[in-house]
């Protein structure tokens, strides 16, 4: 019998190996055992994948692009191309 150490709820399971990865029933936390007498359990360590996915905070570097403040001295509207 353990904790969850997010949201204190009973969790009555038998583990058979420390690593061993769970939910928590009540609040969904992964949870890691790290001790099996006692049973303790801890946070489960995010998986690399997810530390691999699209940051959102990258998006807001390029929400303060201005495409009218880009200016192409070289191109000009008005002139025709000849192909």
């Amino acid at each position: 019998m353990a904790y969850c150490p997010e949201c204190e709820a009973l969790i009555d399971e038998e583990f058979e190996e420390i690593g061993e990865v769970i939910t928590c029933p009540e609040c969904g936390v992964e949870l890691e055992v790290v001790s099996l007498d006692p049973v303790e359990l801890d946070l489960a360590p995010e998986d690399e994948e997810d530390e691999d996915d699209y940051d959102l905070d990258d998006e807001d570097e390029d929400e303060d692009w201005d495409e009218d403040s880009y200016i192409d001295d070289d191109y000009d509207e008005d002139e025709e191309d000849e192909y």
